[in-house]
């Protein structure tokens, strides 16, 4: 299949990911151009994931389709192509497609948009590929919530206290947004599953979190870091700073620091990288594997290229010195989406595109269930107000009214019923079963 078959007079827009960027970048322009363009979507997924409710989902606050917008739904005028982007030839205007089925394809175009995104910035510690649990999608928060109830499930069974020990020993590394969100969350659901396991007594699970500088969640400021390491502490959550993971072999965790011990639960949240892919394209990169933008997200050097959100190195206009790129968060992920698609339609009708502009306002995390750190506009909120604060942003920033209401419904339940603690590890063996059944039985012979 070539891209150049079937095409039409009006210009083919081709954007390269369906995350938060990538979609709404496709919704404006579906809205704004409406015939005058034809747009296409390709993404591995065939949804968008809210990222920054990835712990509620996980620890069983929110239901994971619920944190998640299905793109064919919301793009009714775009054709949504689900596979995964090997390589982009910007010099004769083709991606090569690997769908889902089939063979390999080129995709043409008159104007890319690279919203690629981001993937987890890994190192080579042995065994980490083995063993290691990733957190940027919404299966990964569904695997971690069923192994970590699993997990509580085997240490109430079992009779070796080395067993029971090593199941109930949690160990997350990487103290920016995602791990201690995530450790929060999933502590406090395990606190709680607890009641329903009198063989586990409250001093039985250990949770460990490993950073490798000497604070976490820089994000928040000094002050408000050094808080959620008291509070975390409060809880019993072992905070180990100036601390780099060496190996896990077989979850046997060796740290820079302290005595190595064994675990099931190895969580890598250590960080994110620009997507590979961007390696086998003709674009330009910056020293960190980052599109190259001007400050409207155009692409550098290219009229018909454009970027933005984790994967494109944006200039901050904002910033007190020169040559400083915006972070690599939701925050301006949100704000880009929304300018790139003005700015799109803005070129295609002659106009002058628009600087993306915004002052970075702070920072939100939930540390668990009514427990929180804010930093906003100056002002250092913490507790209650700040958990509050975090749910109240990141609602108003949910795509969709469909998916706001199903978040709030979700979050209503919660507060009129207990929590469901039951897991579903088996779903990762869904045939096994009937596997078993399916087999021949061999006939006993008589003697």
């Amino acid at each position: 299949m070539n891209g150049e078959a079937g095409r039409t007079n009006v210009p083919h827009i081709l954007i390269v990911g369906g995350g938060y960027v990538g979609m709404y970048t496709a919704l404006g322009l579906q809205r704004k151009l409406r015939r005058k363009a034809r747009i296409t979507v390709i993404d591995p997924r065939s949804y968008m994931t809210y990222q920054p409710f990835l712990p509620e989902a996980a620890a069983g606050s929110l239901e994971p389709r619920h944190v998640v917008v299905p793109l064919r739904k919301v793009l009714k005028r775009c054709h949504v192509i689900t596979g995964e982007v090997r390589s982009i030839d910007h010099a004769s205007k083709t991606v090569n497609v690997d769908p889902e089925a089939g063979e390999p394809y080129d995709i043409g175009y008159d104007t890319i948009v690279v919203a690629l995104g981001a993937i987890s910035r890994t190192l080579p510690v042995p065994g980490l590929a083995d063993v290691g649990i990733g957190f940027k999608q919404v299966e990964e928060a569904i695997a971690l919530r069923n192994h970590v109830l699993d997990r509580l499930d085997v240490a109430a069974s079992t009779t070796d206290p080395a067993v029971k020990q090593r199941a109930l020993t949690f160990v997350f590394v990487g103290g920016g947004f995602a791990g201690v969100e995530a450790l929060g969350e999933l502590e406090n659901m395990a606190q709680y599953a607890r009641r329903y396991y009198p063989q586990i007594g409250s001093h039985d699970m250990r949770w460990v979190l490993v950073e490798a500088s000497g604070h976490i969640l820089p994000e928040v400021g000094p002050e408000m870091g050094v808080y959620t390491v008291e509070e975390l502490s409060k809880r019993g959550i072992e905070i180990r700073l100036e601390t780099k993971l060496e190996s896990c072999v077989d979850g046997h965790v060796v740290l820079s620091k302290g005595k190595p011990f064994d675990s099931d639960t190895i969580i890598w949240t250590a960080g994110v990288k620009a997507n590979p892919v961007l390696g086998h394209s003709d674009l330009p990169l910056d020293e960190r594997g980052r599109v190259r933008c001007l400050p409207e997200m155009r692409v550098d050097g290219l009229d018909d290229a454009w970027a933005a959100g984790d994967n494109a190195a944006v200039p901050d206009l904002t910033a007190d010195e020169p040559g400083v790129m915006t972070a690599p968060n939701a925050q301006h992920a949100v704000r880009q989406a929304k300018l790139l698609s003005k700015n799109i339609t803005r070129s295609t009708k002659g106009r002058v595109a628009k600087p993306y502009k915004h002052r970075y306002v702070g920072s939100v995390a939930s540390l668990g269930l009514y427990k929180g750190v804010a930093h906003t506009y100056g002002v250092k909120v913490r507790g209650f107000a700040a958990w509050f604060m975090h749910r109240t942003y990141h609602m108003s920033k949910m795509p969709t009214f469909n998916r706001k209401a199903r978040v709030l419904v979700d979050w209503t339940m919660a507060l009129l019923f207990r929590r469901e603690v039951v897991t579903l590890g088996r779903m990762r063996m869904p045939r096994e079963d009937f596997r078993r059944a399916a087999e021949p039985t061999r006939p006993r012979h008589r003697e």
